[in-house]
């Protein structure tokens, strides 16, 4: 790998893993969170850092990838929208309290995420592959996300 290729690599994973603990930061659950009727299939707080950690080394893994590689293809164009999509969940479910609002934040995002898993599925596997689990987790999160706002609808 050249050196110019490694810190490419290094700012994406950078760039994917401090955002992701910035925006996290700037949203922490508190007592509001604490507060709300949860569904019995909601994980114990303390998972979410370490899941969020590996998933974002993956998908900065995979954007640095796709970046050197297919630049001038639509995959960079979905990973940044995806990107944007994820930091902005946080800041409305948490911090503007509204799971009703981060529900289709978070539906946007799974959609970003399923097209980059398409698209990238033929031109670079091993990225399309670091974002299964991403699906995946985003998937549940928007199950947790919907039982949330059910079960605190007004």
């Amino acid at each position: 790998m050249s050196r110019s290729n490694a810190l490419t690599l290094l700012l994406f994973v950078v760039f994917t893993v401090a955002g992701g603990s910035l925006i996290g930061y700037f949203s922490i659950p508190g007592s509001w969170y604490a507060a709300l009727n949860k569904p019995a299939f909601n994980p114990p707080n303390w998972i979410f850092g370490p899941v969020w950690t590996v998933l974002y080394i993956l998908i900065g893994i995979a954007g640095a990838r796709v970046w050197l590689n297919h630049r001038d293809s639509s995959l960079p164009k979905l990973w940044f929208a995806q990107m944007g999509l994820n930091y902005l969940w946080p800041l409305v479910f948490f911090t503007a309290q509204r799971p009703d609002l981060a529900l289709p934040v978070l539906i946007a995002m799974l959609i970003m995420i399923l097209g980059f898993i398409a698209l990238a599925w033929r031109r670079d596997r091993p990225s399309a592959l670091m974002f299964v689990p991403y699906a995946a987790w985003v998937s549940f999160a928007g199950l947790l996300n919907g039982a949330i706002w059910w079960l605190n609808r007004a």
